[in-house]
């Protein structure tokens, strides 16, 4: 097993390696963040399909699931393996310590490594729930975000774009040089051309929960009072140009129109529900793409401080509502909002304003700068407090077997007396 010292190599946002024992760590953290119920049933939890589940909002989906619900289940995500020159990715440590916290919890929880928009994961995942889940999904959370999809009846590829529909957008956005140090630029985005709306709807839209949901109901493995919600994001006034009124915000308004499709569907089939979940801003490596983003959530950070809901205690909160442990609370359009704290005039207010003063001079005393970069470098297992990164890792860390459950000699913590 190979060792060496792991130091933090990036191109802007993207980091090259991933430190095995940061995003370990990571994990347990957002596992102690995310609050303990007031008492879990006893025996087997219900079990839940959690699509795109070890990164950002999905891997709180998942954890979350875990610890609020109980869930046992399956959880698909599409990671690379490490090699001789590189590291796995980020979201295999964060999948490998996730199986761990399953394990230990008592919860039989299958880690997929497969392409979330092929039929023949959806396959893979249908035989699980059959043979090894009793042949009834109770939940369903969507959480796919991707550049490209293959469309399996047409073998058509599409591929999403970032931007804005009608004219170009300029806007400000936060960058950091190969030392660090914050600048604040000016950068202008071309708009949509020929068929980018469609091909962004097309991957980032509803059409493969859609599918999902579809594969499973064909194989008669949905519940009874079935629920499924599909993870999305609406955001500010101030990026709306470049995100909910441009191209990636068509997908999300297809998304929720799918939500309403499935929805009446589930209804008159199960007694099921389907709804889109609208999550608050975080630092995730999907939005750190999108121009503008950037500088307004380190902003949104300098403003509300500590207030600044994580993802793992959105997730949690999400999760109450899909159990009934809280009620469901909807806005007119049908969707959960968890965006709530961030969307308030005087919040929204506040980071305008700043967003106006906001250059290279000033920005240091405007945005949470030092938290920002954190949780930039975090997201590959960097900067995670209590790591001794001078320490050689090993990065040959295996993927999640699939061990019969429960493990030999054991049995699950749910069924102990």
């Amino acid at each position: 097993m190979s060792e060496r010292v792991l130091t933090p190599r990036n191109r802007g946002f993207l980091f090259l390696d991933s430190h095995p024992a940061g995003c370990r760590q990571l994990v347990a953290d957002m596992w102690q963040a995310c609050p303990a119920p007031a008492g879990m049933p006893a025996g087997d939890g219900p079990v839940a399909l959690v699509v795109g589940s070890s990164a950002g909002y999905g891997l709180a989906a998942t954890l979350a699931g875990l610890k609020r619900a109980g869930i046992r289940g399956i959880a698909v995500s599409f990671e690379k393996a490490p090699t001789a020159r590189r590291t796995a990715t980020a979201g295999w440590y964060r999948t490998a310590a996730t199986a761990d916290i399953a394990r230990t919890a008592g919860r039989d929880l299958v880690f997929l490594n497969g392409d979330a928009f092929s039929d023949s994961t959806k396959e893979q995942v249908a035989d699980l729930i059959e043979q090894r889940f009793g042949g009834r999904l109770d939940y369903l959370i969507y959480s796919v975000a991707a550049p490209r999809r293959t469309d399996p009846d047409t073998g058509t590829t599409y591929a999403s774009v970032l931007k804005p529909i009608g004219r170009a957008n300029r806007t400000k956005t936060l960058v950091f040089d190969s030392e660090g140090v914050p600048e604040v630029r000016e950068v202008e985005t071309g708009p949509a051309e020929g068929d980018d709306v469609e091909q962004t709807v097309a991957v980032m839209g509803g059409a493969d929960w859609e599918r999902w949901i579809d594969h499973l109901a064909t194989r008669g493995l949905l519940a009874d009072k079935f629920a499924t919600a599909a993870l999305s994001y609406i955001g500010s006034p101030l990026t709306a140009a470049i995100y909910r009124q441009g191209t990636i915000g068509a997908a999300k308004a297809h998304l929720e129109a799918t939500a309403r499709t499935l929805n009446d569907r589930l209804d008159k089939t199960v007694g099921g529900r389907a709804v889109t979940s609208v999550n608050g801003a975080a630092v995730t490596q999907s939005s750190t793409a999108i121009p503008g983003i950037a500088l307004y959530t380190g902003l949104l950070r300098g403003v509300l401080g500590e207030n600044l809901v994580p993802p793992i205690r959105q997730l949690a909160a999400l999760w109450d509502q899909l159990t009934g442990a809280a009620p469901l609370d909807l806005d007119d359009e049908g969707r959960i909002r968890l965006d709530t704290f961030e969307l308030t005039d005087d919040v929204q207010a506040a980071v305008a304003e700043r967003w106006e003063t906001a250059t290279t001079a000033t920005i240091a005393d405007l945005a949470d700068l030092d938290w920002f970069r954190a949780e930039v470098r975090r997201l590959y297992g960097f900067s995670v407090p209590g790591i001794d990164y001078t320490v050689p890792i090993a990065t040959d860390v295996p993927w999640p077997d699939h061990t019969p459950w429960p493990p030999s000699g054991e049995e699950p913590e749910g069924k102990r007396c």
